[in-house]
């Protein structure tokens, strides 16, 4: 069923879909909370993360001047794109309401705490970036992490081992 408004043949009950995913962010970070922002792109930027052609492994979000940008994040230059392609690496900024980026800057200053992109997601026709306030696992943490993986992963296997 199309919501009221949406164009012919889009539907609102599939979500948003992934296009990319920073997979070592769980892994790396306990993850405290996580918001939704829209992201200011350019028309090269917008094909090339349409085609998931998106690195997030190394970004993070920097605040500056009230505003959030989403930094360290690698958006490979669109082929046929010609003359105006963009630069991979380059600081894109985020669009949130005021209250939310003054919260997650005050958290982000407390020592320990950063925040980072999860995903970057196609909402319709935006393309936006799940972003999440997060704190650095240590070394024990993350070893615990794949103890508890590998103890899954077997359990799952006894479990279909006897069906």
């Amino acid at each position: 069923m199309a919501r009221k408004g949406a164009p012919k043949g889009k539907t609102s009950e599939a979500g948003p879909k992934v296009l990319a995913r920073n997979r070592q962010a769980r892994f790396a970070y306990e993850i405290l909370e996580t918001e939704v922002a829209g992201l200011a792109l350019t028309g090269s930027e917008v094909k090339s993360v349409r085609e998931g052609r998106v690195n997030l492994k190394e970004g993070y979000v920097r605040f500056e001047a009230g505003e959030a940008f989403l930094v360290g994040c690698h958006i490979s230059p669109y082929e046929q794109a010609g003359y105006a392609q963009h630069d991979p690496v380059r600081p894109r900024k985020l669009l949130m309401h005021r209250r939310q980026i003054d919260r997650l800057a005050s958290k982000s200053r407390e020592k320990g705490y950063t925040v980072i992109p999860l995903a970057m997601l196609l909402d319709g026709n935006w393309i936006k970036v799940e972003i999440a306030l997060a704190r650095g696992k240590h070394l024990h943490d993350k070893r615990e992490t794949l103890r508890r993986r590998t103890l899954d992963r077997e359990a799952e296997k006894a479990i279909k081992g006897e069906l």
